[in-house]
Formats: structure tokens, sequence, C-alpha cells
């Protein structure tokens, strides 16, 4: 039986496919046990450079399956917190944090439905690139749910507070130009050229500063919850850090030569 998440790593660049096309990679409860067992395994690695997270067929992920979801409806209120929670907090949850504490880049390739959890775990990742043609939705208000995998937690800090509450609670459909235009993608590209557009970001990241790139994601991280002056401390800790690793050795003598550096990570 195939598994619904796919994991591939080749010269430390890792793409994670949600893999269930038939269903437009709608999050099934196999799936989120996939899923974080896959995040898990990402987390014990040293090799990776970058990761992608991609669906397999013509769409992202297309919230959560709701033929699962009906399959609980018989059991009684108690039941049903005490199943969604466990679930949640023990799969969708750690997949998020993994995601998070990865020191590498994590890219997500959207394309058609990018609904539920799946706009919560492409907001979770550090960058998005999307088709032209991609569309996304919270969705969690029209079966009456209040939304998982960070979504409350991630879309205020991007869009702002007062877009994030019509987005969450309407559940409006946008496209991918407005996904854009509100900072829930970085790049929006014809669908004919996202594997390119994908393939060039990769190789950048693959080219960069391995470890400086791990410093800028932890301080990323941290900033919101964390006073200036915490955040400056953190800032010169981690400047230092860079500051006496070879890689700092090379953008210098780089630039001073005229030359592009070649960072080794």
């Amino acid at each position: 039986m195939t598994s619904p998440v796919l994991l591939d790593v080749v010269d430390g660049v890792a793409t994670l496919t949600l893999n269930r096309p038939e269903a437009l990679n709608a999050l099934s409860f196999e799936m989120m046990e996939a899923l974080s067992e896959a995040t898990a395994q990402l987390s014990r690695r040293d090799d990776l450079r970058v990761v992608v997270v991609t669906g397999a067929g013509n769409h992202f992920m297309a919230g959560g399956d709701l033929k699962d979801f009906a399959g609980q409806l018989h059991l009684s209120p108690e039941s049903r917190i005490a199943t969604f929670r466990a679930t949640i907090e023990q799969h969708i949850n750690r997949s998020v944090e993994a995601f998070a504490a990865l020191r590498v880049p994590v890219i997500a390739r959207v394309h058609g439905a990018c609904a539920g959890f799946g706009l919560s775990l492409a907001m979770g990742c550090d960058m998005v690139v999307a088709a032209d043609t991609a569309y996304f939705t919270t969705a969690y208000s029209s079966i009456a749910l209040s939304g998982d995998g960070g979504v409350s937690w991630f879309l205020p800090r991007i869009v702002g507070r007062s877009k994030a509450f019509e987005l969450l609670l309407l559940a409006d459909r946008f496209d991918a130009a407005e996904a854009l235009r509100l900072g829930i993608v970085n790049k929006v590209v014809p669908l004919a050229e996202l594997d390119d557009a994908l393939a060039k970001l990769v190789g950048r990241f693959l080219r960069g500063p391995r470890d400086t790139y791990a410093e800028m994601k932890r301080l990323l991280g941290q900033s919101p919850d964390q006073s200036l002056d915490v955040q400056l401390q953190l800032e010169a800790e981690a400047f230092a850090r860079c500051a006496a690793r070879p890689d700092f050795d090379e953008g210098v003598n780089a630039f001073f030569e005229k030359r592009k550096a070649r960072f080794n990570g």
C-alpha cells in the first residue's frame, strides 16, 4: 500500500510529498500519522540543506478528509473531544513544530487547492512558491471548526489581526494574486514554470551559507515572543557565531576578489 506521505532525500534536498491525489490530498487520519512520522525523520537528519513540501497530482491539499470526519459522528461529545484533541496534539502539532525547528529553509510548492490544514501547513513553511492557478481558503468555519496547524498563530502575523479575522471566520476563497498581495506566498508563477522557479530557489539555498541560514531562521522564529533588548542580545550572539565560521571568511574574501562566494555550509 502506498504511503499517504512520501519522503525523498537527494543531495541534501528533502522532498515531502502529500500523496493522496485521488482525494485532492485531503488530510486523513492516516495521513496525519504519516506526516508526523515523516517530519520526525527530517528532524533526526543532519545532512539536509533544503526541504520542499508539495502535493501529488493537481492539488497541494484540500483541507481535512470529511469522510474520515464523518466516521467520528457516531461518537459521544466526550469521545469526540478526546479523539480529536489527541490526534491533533500527537500528529498535527508535532508536524508543525518539527518544521519550525528544522535548521534549514522549508519551501512549500503550492498548486491547485490549498485549504484548511493545507493553508496552515503552507504558512508554516519558510517560503511559498505558488502557481498562478492555485487557490486558497481557511475553510474551517464552513464545517464549524475553529482551525488547527497553527492557522491562528501564522495568519495574524502574516496578514494582521483584522484580515486574519475575516479570512478565518468567513472562509472566502482567494486566488494566488491575492495570496501574494497579503504576503501568504512569496512568488507566483505560471503553472508550467512552477518547477523551474522552485529549482532556482532551491539552488540559491544550496549555494548559500547553511549555518547562517540556521541562525537567521532561529532569530526570526524567536522574535515574536521577545522584547527588543532580548532580541538585540540574541542577534549579537548569533552574529558573533557567524563571524567565527569559515563561511564568513569566504564571504569577505569573495567581496574583495570581486567574485561570487563559494560557501561550504
